[in-house]
């Protein structure tokens, strides 16, 4: 299954590792240090061009490590990994 991320970003959600909410996230000098050396490596996609990243999806695609910036809040993209299929 698939998660929307916004702006017509999809992630599979096998390859989640982890959705952070960047106001809080973002108080530790390690994940800064890790965002900005993953931005630097072409790791990060802003999956909300024009908009404030609210979260930050962290996902393992094809062994590789990416970094999606979302203007959703990381709540929402939570509840929207656990709702169940229909």
């Amino acid at each position: 299954m698939y998660l929307s991320i916004g702006n017509n970003y999809m992630v599979r959600k096998s390859d989640i590792l982890g959705i952070f909410d960047m106001d809080n996230a973002t108080w530790s000098r390690w994940t800064r240090q890790t965002l900005t050396l993953a931005e630097q490596s072409g790791q990060v996609i802003d999956a909300a061009p024009g908009d404030i990243p609210n979260a930050f999806v962290l996902c393992r695609e094809d062994g590789a490590q990416k970094i999606y910036l979302s203007a959703l809040t990381a709540a929402t993209l939570r509840r929207r990994v656990e709702e169940p299929m229909i």
